[in-house]
């Protein structure tokens, strides 16, 4: 016959509180394990003869929570080794916040755990704050909550806030996801006579002084919408109005073909921004691809075809594949060789989905050619399919300009066109040879250009002239002093 453990609940605070038949099992046990005596009723079993043995020392003994129930759960089955059955009485309810009856009911069949009742804090809590939980209600533990998880429009009690310090991590963790100011509600000894709701703003959490074992954090349900635009759903909500029969013309009307443009123009401003080192240009500017996806998203929704829930599936799915060095027992110990798995696994899948294995095929069609260049040769190069010395590369090029000047002189135009394509793409793998990205290295040029551009219209326009109404001597002056400003500008940075 397996040996039983009892767990009892103290209810919220005081003794009027308890069920008869949970106080006459307390008063008649000879000896009933407590896993802490810090608690308003306990005082008052005493007087009326409870015998106990209470687990408060073993929470000085170690630095983490688990340690101390992982201690309490090895001593409560030692005991109903020898004894056979034991009470073990928790505060409030033994199935709402309490982390030592999960361990317990989590134990092999030889130790048989029967809950008994009790009254949660959570009822009296309700009636303090005068709230229905049917409304949408999350309940918290302070210590280790997500604040990404929190659901900002339900009403939300926040347990395990029962000092300065752990007041003080949940303030902080709260101010992820809130204001400063946000009211709340700290909640102390709900449903006794000694019960007490302070309102204070968030910020002020840790300094209030009737914090204890008995408190809990209320926070009411978001109503004020500017709150919520930091949240992800609020985002979605406003991209399905904007698609919605009573939504914006322009948006109702997109398709995929139609967005194709302008998600390629919001990433360009990305690379915009991030050239330009603008943190708050950045944020923007990638809301603006993030709103693309949405869109693209969005559509094939209201088509019948996936949502951005199979969107995020899909990523969260090849991230935890793709990096079995983090989510399995294959080890990288370098980021190459973190691409080198990525590549093999990427294979594998196509071999999965029975396609075509040809190795060109992941360079995107649609890449701008000179970055497609460099890709496809990268890619090729994989394999061996490359120089190893650069001298060839340079007999490739003269070859390449030659043919490409023949072409010309014979006005040749589609000859010459291809012809200039063949010396771009030996200027990729030289470039390429010389760990150079093709792409920045114009990018960077096509800066200069428009710079020193600049410079000479604001030069004219200092003497009220057009750049078209000057000889190109005159502009090539200024292309000159352009570049000689651009120099005592760098001279400058370097003394500095």
């Amino acid at each position: 016959m397996s040996s039983t453990i009892r767990i009892l609940g103290l209810g919220a605070g005081e003794l009027d509180q308890l069920p008869v038949g949970i106080y006459n099992k307390l008063i008649k046990q000879e000896l009933v394990f407590l896993r802490t005596e810090d608690h308003p009723v306990v005082a008052e079993l005493k007087k009326e003869g409870m015998t106990f043995r209470s687990f408060d020392n073993i929470y000085e003994t170690y630095d983490h929570f688990d340690e101390v129930y992982d201690h309490i759960v090895e001593e409560l089955v030692e005991a109903v080794t020898t004894k056979g059955e034991i009470i073990y009485a928790v505060p409030g309810h033994p199935l709402v916040a309490e982390a030592t009856v999960q361990r317990l009911l989590a134990l092999d069949a030889t130790v048989n755990v029967v809950i008994e009742g009790g009254h949660s804090f959570l009822d009296a809590i309700f009636t303090s704050l005068k709230i229905d939980p049917i409304d949408g209600f999350q309940l918290v533990d302070g210590m280790t909550m997500d604040p990404s998880s929190l659901d900002l429009t339900s009403h939300t009690v926040v347990a395990q806030v029962y000092d300065q310090m752990s007041a003080s991590h949940v303030k902080l963790t709260l101010m992820e996801r809130l204001p400063d100011d946000y009211v709340i509600h700290v909640v102390t000894a709900a449903g006794t006579a000694q019960e007490s709701v302070r309102t204070v703003p968030l910020y002020e959490l840790d300094r209030v002084t009737t914090l204890s074992n008995l408190t809990a954090v209320y926070l009411p349900p978001i109503k004020d919408d500017t709150l919520l635009y930091r949240e992800f759903s609020t985002l979605r909500h406003v991209i399905k109005t904007l698609r919605g029969p009573n939504g914006c013309p322009w948006d109702k009307k997109q398709t995929h073909q139609s967005l194709k443009k302008y998600l390629l123009e919001e990433t360009y401003e990305v690379l915009d921004a991030i050239d330009e080192n603008d943190d708050d240009h950045l944020a923007e500017e990638l809301g603006d691809v993030l709103l693309q996806v949405l869109l693209h998203a969005q559509i094939s929704e209201d088509e019948g075809y996936f949502n951005m829930e199979d969107v995020i599936r899909s990523l969260t799915e090849k991230m935890i594949r793709r990096h079995p060095h983090v989510f399995g027992d294959k080890t990288a110990n370098n980021a190459e060789e973190v691409v080198t798995n990525w590549e093999e696994i990427k294979q594998q899948e196509k071999i999965e989905k029975g396609q075509n294995n040809f190795l060109l095929d992941d360079i995107p069609s649609a890449l701008p050619a000179l970055l497609k260049a460099f890709q496809l040769q990268k890619k090729a190069a994989k394999v061996g399919f490359d120089w190893n010395d650069e001298a060839p590369m340079w007999m490739k090029l003269q070859e390449e300009i030659s043919e490409w000047l023949q072409a010309l002189k014979e006005g040749a135009n589609d000859d010459a066109v291809e012809e200039l394509g063949d010396v771009l793409f030996v200027l990729v793998n030289l470039a390429r040879y010389h760990e150079i990205d093709p792409e920045e290295a114009l990018t960077k040029t096509n800066n200069k250009f428009r710079r020193r551009f600049n410079y000479i219209e604001d030069q004219l326009a200092k003497d009220s002239l057009q750049a078209d109404a000057v000889s190109l001597e005159k502009l090539d002056e200024l292309w000159d002093k352009a570049k000689q400003e651009e120099r005592k500008g760098e001279k400058r940075h370097e003394v500095r």
